[in-house]
């Protein structure tokens, strides 16, 4: 009994990079004119498979290792940083976003 109760602990404690996300930083602000923008930073090791949309357009593109994004800017200056979605996975699961170019 007390084997079964420490093997469901260690099991339980334990953790699996299967459901890891990548390590990433997404840096936001205005430029000069006054349109809100967002950056990715693929802070990971391995090449990312990403999207940034805004008011329904979404650019998806490939993200190399240790490299950044170019800035991404809003259509209107009514937008906030708040109103861009933002996602990166690992390439080897997606691997259709290999045809969009950084």
């Amino acid at each position: 009994m007390f084997y079964r109760y420490t093997l469901t602990l260690l099991l339980s404690l334990s953790t699996f990079n299967v459901f890891a996300a990548p390590h990433i930083a997404i840096n936001n602000g205005r430029n000069n004119d006054g349109f809100a923008r967002v950056q990715i930073v693929n802070k990971s090791g391995t090449s990312l498979a990403c999207y940034v949309s805004i008011n329904g357009f979404k650019m998806r593109f490939h993200l190399p290792q240790a490299t950044t994004s170019k800035w991404y800017k809003a259509t209107d200056t009514r937008f906030q940083h708040t109103d861009f979605s933002s996602w990166c996975g690992y390439m080897e699961n997606h691997p259709e976003y290999k045809k969009y170019v950084y």
